[in-house]
């Protein structure tokens, strides 16, 4: 039976060691409370480190906490001191947790925390191959194991991946500063369906796939060799039916059952009944805005002067990395505006800010939830931020006002919260006033939208969406693969092939027969290539006809001594057993002066491109541009042309990266019917690349064996993924015997 097998850093168990003996308690974290749904539905297991190091666990007690664990369905990754400080500390939290949240003057590029990162990565996913059968679905989360995918895929090739990032996937010009970008792009591409909380990080992702690696990307789908990668977008909800039935079970206490800290904040809004509580809940992590924040609340008591003694902050700073400089530097920063900002506008009744350093109870949480009037929270930058929807779900009464920074995640769906950018303290100032100021009506017509939102799409949801759309990847990709040009389907061809008295084989050149160059002319034949040509075109019985878009002159130079059949120019010219090449279709050039000033306008325009001139054709080449800019420009051109080549007998071919204007009446599929219709075959294959091919494939008879290379939409019967796929192709062909 399938399993479905989770892998985090950590494990959504607590473990504490007393006296020899193991306790294990499941945590309450918004990752450990999402995959409740899919950890204990049907058989599952979750992977991932304890939180205790080799160093503090005794070999004795090492099966007592293996057992422990299982009973939560869990399994243990053993980590050291030194590779917790090499991979957590280090490049996972110096290196990505700044870059991602563009704070690029904190990140740290050393190579001894990369090889490290590494090592740990190999480490979590040598633990899933070991429990993970074929049949499996994993789903590796967050940016302490991007490499982990593509670990695991390259033993398991079949298996079933998802990844998720639970924080900000920064743009292009900010990924790019990172030394080893293309190892973590690659690793993730390990996945068959990569989440993220964001369009606007999946559309970032999708940006540095397409500059750093020159993969193609359609949509949110990514090429890669024989596998299609989806990208998709998954906000993540929070426990909502937790948080309203607490806040509704807390609006129920009496006097005795309430905690210490309900009753004290009861006390002071008793003493104050105008006065209203802005509360502010984070990890003390610098991409929360928390001294952008106290800052804030100074300039907004100095603009609004009569809010003095009517308005108290509320700050709970959760402890976090407290051994890394940067948190450090922070906490003593926070301390001291604090102290300063209390030290200068107190008075004898009245604190401006109430400052909590701890972790609180999820009691004393639902406290300040419900007491407080306006929930600030307005990170500089952050991944999701679930404490908005926390906040939210609590407010029974649909009273209460959000105020969220629009570089939250979570600002993307609860748009009903006034959003404030967190570096303007004047908009900020003006949103406070505004939010003490708003009308109950109001904030219940918001609070009633964002409940519905987050009740409807709830972390529950989240998990289920994401599931839902791993399995529909795979099965996509099976279904994709049922036309791929398989071991059994090509042991049929070449058995045919074999039998047939009379064949005739069409190969396309660029990307069939020889992969893609940044210069045309350097992509010629090898020696390996040369062998398999002649072993075919020798053949008794069987027509090979090279058919291709390049010029007459380059294969002459390459092919014409071989005295190989060759159709060039899309059909322009042909060459038969080595004879100088003839025009098989009649044609104009005089076109060519009006559309070459066009091009070469482009070319001034679009750093990296170039035009290639043949003899009844002009090519506009753009595979060394900026891929989306270079696409972009691809588009302009495209519209141009088609306005000036309307009443001329002219087309414009969109192949791979090139863009051709020819004459309307030469394609691939005119020519090759030409040949076809000159003798008697029992057996026709063509293949090819690109668009170009696709009047090949829709001309010659329904017999024919047709095949694409690559994933695209065809006209073909088949498709294999690769240049290395043709080649073998072509070896069968060439050892029929």
């Amino acid at each position: 039976m399938s399993k479905t097998i989770i892998i985090s850093n950590r494990l959504p168990v607590q473990l504490q060691i007393s006296n020899g003996t193991i306790n294990a308690t499941p945590s309450v974290g918004g990752l450990a409370t999402g995959m409740k749904s899919v950890h204990s539905s049907g058989d599952s297991l979750w992977i991932g480190w304890s939180g205790l190091t080799d160093e503090e666990i005794p070999k004795e007690l090492s099966p007592k906490i293996d057992k422990a664990l299982a009973e939560h369905g869990s399994s243990k990754v053993e980590l050291t001191q030194k590779e917790v400080d090499g991979f957590y500390f280090g490049f996972s939290n110096r290196t990505i947790w700044p870059l991602f949240h563009y704070f690029l003057e904190y990140s740290e590029f050393e190579l001894d925390s990369w090889e490290i990162y590494k090592k740990v990565n190999q480490k979590f996913a040598d633990a899933i191959l070991e429990k993970a059968g074929e049949e499996d679905t994993i789903w590796v989360h967050d940016y302490q194991l991007m490499l982990v995918p593509q670990m695991v895929r390259e033993k398991r090739p079949n298996i079933s991946i998802g990844f998720f990032l639970h924080i900000p996937f920064p743009s292009f010009e900010i990924f790019r500063t990172l030394p080893w970008r293309r190892e973590i792009l690659l690793g993730l591409l390990g996945a068959d369906l990569i989440g993220f909380h964001t369009y606007d990080y999946e559309r970032h992702f999708l940006s540095s796939v397409r500059r750093l690696l020159g993969l193609d990307v359609s949509f949110n789908d990514i090429y890669l060799d024989d596998r299609i990668i989806k990208v998709d977008s998954f906000p993540m909800g929070i426990d909502y039916k937790k948080f309203s039935t607490a806040a509704k079970e807390h609006a129920q206490r009496n006097e005795k059952q309430k905690s210490e800290l309900q009753k004290r904040l009861d006390t002071h809004k008793k003493s104050a009944p105008d006065a209203k509580f802005f509360l502010s809940i984070d990890r003390l992590d610098y991409t929360k805005g928390i001294a952008k924040r106290l800052n804030a609340f100074e300039y907004f008591l100095n603009k609004y002067p009569e809010y003095k003694e009517k308005v108290r902050l509320i700050i709970l700073a959760v402890p976090s990395r407290s051994n890394v400089p940067q948190y450090q530097l922070l906490k003593k920063e926070v301390d001291e505006l604090v102290g300063r900002i209390n030290g200068e506008l107190s008075t004898v009744s009245w604190t401006p800010i109430w400052y909590f350093y701890r972790s609180m109870p999820f009691e004393n949480l639902i406290d300040l939830y419900t007491t407080c009037d306006i929930a600030w929270l307005t990170p500089i930058r952050d991944g999701m931020n679930l404490v908005a929807k926390e906040y939210v779900a609590t407010r029974t009464d649909k009273t209460g006002v959000l105020i969220l920074s629009e570089m939250a995640g979570s600002a993307n769906e609860m748009n009903e919260s006034l959003l404030i950018n967190p570096n303007n303290f004047e908009q900020i100032a003006d949103t406070l006033y505004k939010a003490i100021n708003m009308p109950e009506g109001e904030q219940q017509r918001r609070n009633i939208l964002l409940q519905k939102r987050l009740e409807r799409y709830n972390v529950e949801k989240w998990a289920n969406d994401f599931m839902t759309s791993l399995i529909n990847q795979k099965q996509r990709d099976q279904t994709a693969v049922s036309r791929r040009l398989s071991k059994d389907l090509l042991n049929t061809i070449v058995t045919d092939y074999t039998k047939a008295k009379k064949r005739l084989v069409f190969l396309d050149y660029d990307g069939t027969l020889a992969g893609f160059k940044n210069d045309p002319q350097k992509a010629s034949p090898d020696a390996a290539l040369y062998k398999l040509l002649d072993e075919i075109s020798s053949q008794e019985g069987t027509e090979m006809y090279l058919i291709s878009g390049r010029d007459k002159e380059t294969f002459a130079k390459w092919f014409l001594p071989k005295k190989y059949n060759m159709i060039v120019e899309h059909g322009v010219w042909i060459s038969q057993g080595g004879e100088e090449f003839r025009m098989l279709e009649n044609v104009k050039k005089d076109w060519m002066e009006k559309i070459l000033p066009v091009l070469e306008s482009f070319v001034d325009r679009t750093p990296g491109s170039f035009i290639e001139e043949k003899n009844y054709s002009l090519a506009w080449h753009y595979r060394n541009t900026d891929p989306d800019f270079g696409q972009k420009r691809a588009v302009e051109l495209n519209t141009v042309l088609t306005s000036l080549i309307a009443n001329d007998d002219l087309s414009v071919l969109n192949g791979n990266k090139v863009m051709e204007i020819k004459s309307s009446n030469v394609n691939k599929g005119r020519a090759s019917m030409r040949v076809f219709s000159e003798d008697e075959y029992n057996f026709v294959f063509a293949i090819g690349d690109d668009w170009t091919d696709e009047f090949m494939f829709q001309e010659l008879p329904e017999t024919a064996v047709t095949v694409k290379v690559g994933r695209q939409k065809t006209h073909a019967r088949y498709f294999v993924d690769n240049t290395k796929n043709v080649r073998n192709i072509l070896g069968r062909f060439a050892d029929k015997s």
